[in-house]
């Protein structure tokens, strides 16, 4: 294919996922919201209650992070760390890990991230949620893992409900650095996040 017809069909598939987009914007409208339990966190300077990261939103985006260990989930917070503020200003915004405060704290500096970050560490949060998945090997070791994504709340006297949700990974829509790759021929060509670059 010419570069010009290869345009113009990548062209009209960006059309149909504009229109599935509008579909599932109509499909999020019209969800039945799941209640969610007030739980209690680690933060930074003791314990904060999910209730208490809405601030004086009524909406709340909560980023469940895998920690300090995973590159991947750091690359996705960095890209939230530069709209945070635009993120901030129409609802509330919150990271929250498995690693103990005083460590998130370390790492949070070490990369000038902005928003605020609590700890689900002891709790059943992220197993409740759907983003600790346990599980055993034959042998009996634990071949649990946490799962990366994003859950959005609202709250209002009745309580607190989870509107929507969603899981990270490559090529997801919420980290642009994979849509760039999508653009060269090769993509990724083997290139994978690091928390450092020479």
């Amino acid at each position: 294919m010419t570069y010009a017809d290869t345009m113009s069909a990548i062209g009209a598939k960006r059309r149909e996922i504009d229109a599935l987009r509008q579909e599932m914007r109509a499909l999020q409208g019209s969800i039945e919201p799941e209640p969610v339990a007030d739980y209690t966190f680690q933060g930074w300077g003791g314990p904060v209650r999910l209730s208490d990261l809405f601030g004086q939103k009524r909406d709340l985006f909560l980023i469940h992070n895998m920690g300090t260990t995973c590159r991947y989930c750091t690359l996705w917070a960095d890209g939230f760390n530069g709209v945070y503020e635009h993120l901030a200003d129409r609802a509330a915004f919150a990271l929250a890990t498995p690693n103990a405060p005083e460590v998130q704290k370390q790492f949070a500096k070490s990369r000038s991230w902005r928003f605020p970050m609590v700890s689900h560490q002891g709790s059943t949060f992220a197993k409740d949620l759907g983003y600790r998945l346990e599980s055993g090997d034959e042998e009996g070791e634990d071949t649990s893992r946490w799962v990366p994504g994003i859950s959005a709340f609202q709250k209002d006297a009745s309580g607190i409900r989870r509107v929507s949700n969603t899981e990270l990974g490559p090529y997801d829509d919420f980290c642009s650095v994979w849509h760039f790759l999508d653009l060269l021929p090769e993509r990724e060509a083997g290139w994978e996040p690091k928390f450092k670059y020479a």
